[in-house]
């Protein structure tokens, strides 16, 4: 099964991590196929891979990521997903031949080209600013999945005949909870239970990598500004916590992006400066940024921006946990190399997307 392939992968590209201690030089690649025969499956690997599918039944009376109680009466044939990360996750749990409305801007985004290009041409269903809840309507899908940012908006669709689920992957274990909520809608209930195990164990390969490694500050830059920057509230804070980091603005209180002073940064003095996935800046720009130049990051030439050839890795889509391990390869070269994180790309690309990369940052 491909499960089974994959999780022989990882722990085999763990194994091979452990081993080599300072040297990285061996690749994961010919580690795996050396080590790959001996692996065998965990009590706890074995408990998400049952012999036969999990059905769900319906009625099926679900709670929502906004606490709310929803009932969907009959298995979705058709759906409509508002938010970018819903699409990316329904993608993964194979089901986007159902989807009949997506987000706006959907044309652009280079993962369900690589995916599934027949979601290009769908109708769009509007963004979370302005949700086209006619436009939706007319499409009747069985079920709507929307960010909870819309919640002011669901009674209207609800008016309309619309079952609606809310969406609110804002840390590691709450896109666990988007994965459950809509593998239980969909019926596919054992491939989330794949999806998750395939997380947790690239994140727990990582995790073993690292080890006591002495863990770095990190200043991670928002997409518009160099002096924007995630605080312990955002995702990215789990993004750099589970590369062996620390965040440089644990002490920001602000749930969104925080705008920040040169002098803060400076103050903070980061060992590394991380540009957000969909920076409109460069790594150049911020290693010649005058204001910066006493900064260690900079000083140091430790500035990098998360990869984006594929999607945005620095949100909660189940992808996100190849920030991790690409930050991991940053932070901890010596540890995690580049050849794991591609490894771990491909295998994961590979089994829930249906296409290999053919470039990762």
């Amino acid at each position: 099964m491909k499960m089974t392939k994959m999780t022989a992968l990882l722990l085999a590209a763990a194994m091979a991590l452990t081993a080599c201690g300072s040297t990285a030089a061996v690749s994961s690649e010919a580690a795996a196929s050396a080590a790959a025969p001996e692996v065998t499956a965990s009590p706890e690997e074995a408990a998400v891979e049952p012999a036969a599918e999990t059905a769900v039944t319906y009625p099926l009376t679900v709670t929502d990521q906004l606490g709310r109680e929803v009932t969907i009466e009959t298995e979705p044939k058709t759906l409509a997903s508002g938010y970018y990360i819903s699409t990316s996750l329904l993608i993964a749990l194979g089901v986007q031949d159902e989807l009949v409305g997506v987000e706006a801007k959907a044309d652009k985004r280079t993962i369900y080209g690589l995916s599934a290009p027949e979601l290009q041409s769908l109708p769009s269903i509007g963004t979370a600013k302005e949700f086209d809840l006619e436009g939706c309507a007319a499409l009747t899908p069985d079920l709507v999945i929307v960010p909870a940012k819309l919640k002011d908006s669901i009674p209207q669709m609800e008016e309309l005949g619309l079952t609606v689920l809310a969406v609110k992957p804002e840390d590691q274990d709450k896109l666990y909870g988007a994965i459950d909520l809509l593998a239980q809608a969909t019926n596919t209930v054992v491939r989330g239970e794949e999806l998750k195990s395939a997380i947790e164990d690239n994140l727990l390969s990582l995790h073993e990598a690292i080890g006591d490694a002495e863990a770095p500050t990190v200043y991670m830059a928002g997409n518009s500004s160099v002096l924007q920057t995630a605080g312990p509230a955002m995702y990215q804070n789990y993004m750099i916590e589970n590369a062996g980091g620390l965040n440089a603005a644990a002490s920001v209180e602000d749930t969104y992006w925080a705008e920040v002073s040169y002098e803060q940064v400076l103050d903070w003095d980061p060992d590394y400066i991380i540009l957000a996935s969909d920076a409109d800046y460069d790594v150049d720009s911020v290693l010649n940024d005058a204001a910066l130049a006493d900064c260690t990051a900079v000083k140091e030439g430790h500035v990098y921006q998360l990869p984006h050839a594929i999607e945005a890795v620095d949100s909660p889509v189940p992808g996100s946990f190849l920030g991790s391990v690409y930050l991991g390869s940053v932070l901890h070269p010596e540890q995690v190399s580049e050849q794991f994180y591609h490894d771990c790309a491909d295998a994961f690309y590979t089994t829930y997307y249906g296409f290999t990369p053919a470039s990762y940052e």
